[in-house]
């Protein structure tokens, strides 16, 4: 459905110390860091796309997070949604909702919400019964 996901930020190093983690603990692989325009981007397996990339605002103005935006991401098992939540607030991020069960979306919804530096809204779910 999807070719790429691209979020803005306004500090490229501070971003990418915030993302690398956060991606390996997903499991998602980096396909490219261009700190001189500056962005860098994430592959979905079997790939090549959907991508996940962040970087300076293509227009030159400053950042600004969107209020009601959020990308989320697919994690195979509510363990990997706990490590994610906490490898994001390690490294810089905010709790917006901490892991747990969220049957209001259904019956085996288990999420976390974060922010990461920049105050872009993430979310990390599994989808699946407990496994």
């Amino acid at each position: 459905m999807f070719s790429h996901i691209f979020v803005g930020v306004s500090d490229f190093e501070r971003a990418i110390a915030f993302y690398n983690p956060l991606m390996e603990a997903l499991g998602i692989r980096p396909r490219f860091c261009d700190r001189d325009r500056p962005w860098a981007g994430w592959q979905s397996e079997p790939g090549p796309r959907p991508l996940f990339i962040i970087g300076a605002p293509f227009d030159g103005q400053a950042h600004a997070h969107g209020n009601g935006q959020m990308t989320a991401f697919l994690a195979r098992n509510r363990s990997i949604v706990d490590l994610a939540h906490e490898v994001a607030l390690v490294n810089g991020g905010l709790c917006e909702g901490p892991p747990g069960l969220r049957p209001e979306y259904h019956e085996h919804y288990y999420g976390a919400y974060f922010r990461d530096p920049d105050g872009n809204k993430l979310c990390v779910a599994c989808h699946a019964a407990v496994n």
